[in-house]
Protein backbone atom coordinates (compact mmCIF):
# COMPACT_ATOMS: atom_id res chain seq x y z
CA UNK A 1 0.00 0.00 0.00
CA UNK A 2 1.54 3.63 -1.11
CA UNK A 3 0.92 6.56 0.37
CA UNK A 4 1.46 10.06 -1.36
CA UNK A 5 0.52 12.76 0.64
CA UNK A 6 3.02 16.15 0.51
CA UNK A 7 5.62 16.73 1.97
CA UNK A 8 5.53 12.59 2.97
CA UNK A 9 5.62 9.74 0.59
CA UNK A 10 5.60 6.20 2.67
CA UNK A 11 4.86 2.26 1.56
CA UNK A 12 3.59 0.14 3.85
CA UNK A 13 5.18 -3.35 4.37
CA UNK A 14 5.11 -5.74 6.51
CA UNK A 15 8.41 -6.62 8.76
CA UNK A 16 9.91 -9.41 9.12
CA UNK A 17 12.49 -10.85 10.00
CA UNK A 18 13.74 -7.80 11.94
CA UNK A 19 17.20 -6.53 11.07
CA UNK A 20 19.65 -4.35 13.31
CA UNK A 21 19.31 -1.43 11.39
CA UNK A 22 14.99 -1.59 11.49
CA UNK A 23 15.28 -2.44 15.25
CA UNK A 24 17.77 1.14 14.91
CA UNK A 25 15.01 3.05 12.97
CA UNK A 26 12.24 1.88 14.58
CA UNK A 27 14.05 3.08 18.41
CA UNK A 28 14.65 6.71 16.79
CA UNK A 29 11.37 6.24 15.93
CA UNK A 30 10.17 5.66 19.04
CA UNK A 31 12.78 8.15 21.25
CA UNK A 32 10.71 10.69 18.94
CA UNK A 33 7.29 9.76 19.30
CA UNK A 34 7.97 9.89 23.38
CA UNK A 35 10.05 13.16 23.68
CA UNK A 36 6.99 14.88 21.42
CA UNK A 37 4.55 13.65 24.63
CA UNK A 38 3.29 10.19 23.01
CA UNK A 39 2.00 8.28 25.96
CA UNK A 40 3.42 4.90 24.63
CA UNK A 41 4.15 2.68 27.76
CA UNK A 42 7.81 5.31 27.91
CA UNK A 43 8.94 7.55 30.33
CA UNK A 44 11.32 10.75 29.63
CA UNK A 45 14.17 10.68 29.26
CA UNK A 46 14.05 7.54 26.85
CA UNK A 47 17.23 6.68 25.21
CA UNK A 48 17.97 4.89 21.75
CA UNK A 49 19.43 2.19 23.56
CA UNK A 50 16.18 1.83 25.76
CA UNK A 51 14.25 1.90 22.75
CA UNK A 52 16.02 -0.79 20.85
CA UNK A 53 16.07 -3.23 23.78
CA UNK A 54 12.42 -3.09 23.52
CA UNK A 55 12.21 -3.22 19.78
CA UNK A 56 14.20 -6.62 20.36
CA UNK A 57 11.81 -8.03 22.31
CA UNK A 58 9.05 -7.40 19.69
CA UNK A 59 11.26 -8.53 17.19
CA UNK A 60 11.49 -11.97 18.85
CA UNK A 61 7.67 -11.71 19.01
CA UNK A 62 7.53 -11.52 15.16
CA UNK A 63 9.89 -14.23 14.99
CA UNK A 64 7.60 -16.54 17.29
CA UNK A 65 4.70 -15.81 15.22
CA UNK A 66 3.07 -13.69 17.89
CA UNK A 67 2.89 -10.34 16.35
CA UNK A 68 2.72 -8.85 12.57
CA UNK A 69 4.86 -5.53 12.72
CA UNK A 70 4.16 -3.02 10.38
CA UNK A 71 6.21 -0.19 8.91
CA UNK A 72 5.80 2.86 6.83
CA UNK A 73 8.87 3.84 4.78
CA UNK A 74 9.21 7.50 3.37
CA UNK A 75 11.77 7.64 0.59
CA UNK A 76 13.45 10.43 2.65
CA UNK A 77 13.70 9.43 5.80
CA UNK A 78 13.16 6.12 5.83
CA UNK A 79 10.69 4.09 8.67
CA UNK A 80 7.90 7.31 9.52
CA UNK A 81 5.66 5.47 10.90
CA UNK A 82 4.70 1.76 12.58
CA UNK A 83 1.99 -0.40 14.21
CA UNK A 84 1.86 -3.59 15.25
CA UNK A 85 -1.12 -6.63 15.60
CA UNK A 86 -1.03 -9.06 18.53
CA UNK A 87 -1.62 -12.00 17.20
CA UNK A 88 -1.26 -14.32 20.40
CA UNK A 89 -4.32 -14.26 22.45
CA UNK A 90 -5.42 -16.65 25.35
CA UNK A 91 -7.30 -19.90 23.80
CA UNK A 92 -10.98 -18.37 24.59
CA UNK A 93 -10.17 -15.80 22.04
CA UNK A 94 -8.95 -17.11 18.68
CA UNK A 95 -11.43 -14.68 16.90
CA UNK A 96 -9.09 -11.55 18.20
CA UNK A 97 -6.28 -9.45 18.11
CA UNK A 98 -5.02 -6.21 19.50
CA UNK A 99 -3.24 -3.21 17.94
CA UNK A 100 -0.35 -2.11 19.64
CA UNK A 101 2.69 1.35 19.10
CA UNK A 102 0.74 2.62 16.53
CA UNK A 103 3.53 5.61 15.72
CA UNK A 104 4.12 8.27 13.23
CA UNK A 105 6.91 10.27 13.71
CA UNK A 106 5.98 13.92 14.57
CA UNK A 107 7.26 15.52 10.83
CA UNK A 108 5.34 12.59 9.07
CA UNK A 109 2.21 13.47 10.88
CA UNK A 110 -1.37 14.03 9.19
CA UNK A 111 0.16 12.94 5.40
CA UNK A 112 -2.03 9.89 5.93
CA UNK A 113 0.84 7.42 7.36
CA UNK A 114 -1.26 6.43 10.18
CA UNK A 115 -4.67 5.54 8.49
CA UNK A 116 -2.51 3.54 5.48
CA UNK A 117 -0.69 1.24 8.71
CA UNK A 118 -4.24 1.09 10.41
CA UNK A 119 -6.23 -0.35 7.17
CA UNK A 120 -2.71 -2.69 6.50
CA UNK A 121 -3.42 -3.64 9.83
CA UNK A 122 -7.26 -4.42 9.79
CA UNK A 123 -6.32 -6.40 6.38
CA UNK A 124 -3.77 -8.86 7.73
CA UNK A 125 -5.98 -9.16 10.86
CA UNK A 126 -8.64 -10.64 8.13
CA UNK A 127 -6.03 -12.56 6.51
CA UNK A 128 -4.85 -14.30 10.13
CA UNK A 129 -9.15 -15.42 10.66
CA UNK A 130 -9.28 -12.22 13.29
CA UNK A 131 -12.93 -10.95 13.34
CA UNK A 132 -12.72 -8.35 16.34
CA UNK A 133 -9.70 -6.45 16.77
CA UNK A 134 -8.85 -3.88 20.49
CA UNK A 135 -7.04 -0.95 21.06
CA UNK A 136 -6.56 1.89 23.94
CA UNK A 137 -5.30 5.84 23.64
CA UNK A 138 -4.60 8.23 25.68
CA UNK A 139 -4.44 10.61 22.08
CA UNK A 140 -7.62 12.82 21.41
CA UNK A 141 -5.66 12.93 17.76
CA UNK A 142 -5.35 9.14 17.42
CA UNK A 143 -8.82 8.73 18.90
CA UNK A 144 -10.48 10.97 15.90
CA UNK A 145 -8.30 8.66 13.23
CA UNK A 146 -9.43 5.45 14.75
CA UNK A 147 -13.47 7.10 14.45
CA UNK A 148 -12.96 7.83 10.72
CA UNK A 149 -11.37 4.28 10.31
CA UNK A 150 -14.50 2.52 11.62
CA UNK A 151 -13.52 1.93 15.50
CA UNK A 152 -16.32 2.10 18.23
CA UNK A 153 -15.14 3.86 21.51
CA UNK A 154 -15.44 1.23 24.55
CA UNK A 155 -14.87 4.12 27.10
CA UNK A 156 -12.10 6.13 29.00
CA UNK A 157 -10.55 4.70 31.90
CA UNK A 158 -9.64 8.07 33.90
CA UNK A 159 -5.88 8.56 35.00
CA UNK A 160 -4.89 5.01 33.76
CA UNK A 161 -1.31 5.96 33.28
CA UNK A 162 1.38 8.82 33.57
CA UNK A 163 2.23 10.66 30.31
CA UNK A 164 6.27 10.92 29.73
CA UNK A 165 6.61 14.32 31.38
CA UNK A 166 4.63 12.97 34.43
CA UNK A 167 1.21 13.38 35.31
CA UNK A 168 -1.94 11.11 34.93
CA UNK A 169 -3.45 11.25 31.43
CA UNK A 170 -6.50 9.09 30.73
CA UNK A 171 -6.60 6.29 28.25
CA UNK A 172 -10.11 5.59 25.76
CA UNK A 173 -10.80 2.11 24.92
CA UNK A 174 -11.86 1.36 20.97
CA UNK A 175 -12.88 -2.11 19.36
CA UNK A 176 -13.71 -3.00 15.79
CA UNK A 177 -15.19 -6.01 14.41
CA UNK A 178 -14.31 -6.72 10.90
CA UNK A 179 -15.96 -7.86 7.83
Amino acid sequence: MSVESSPVRAEVRHLSPVGNDDIAALATLLVDCVDGGASVGFMQPIDVARAAAYWRGVAAAVERGERVLLVADDREHGIAGTVQLVLAQPENQPHRADISKMLVRRSARRAGIGAALMRAAHDLARESGKSLLLLDTASADAERLYERLGWQRCGTVPGFALLPQGGLCDTTYFYRLLA
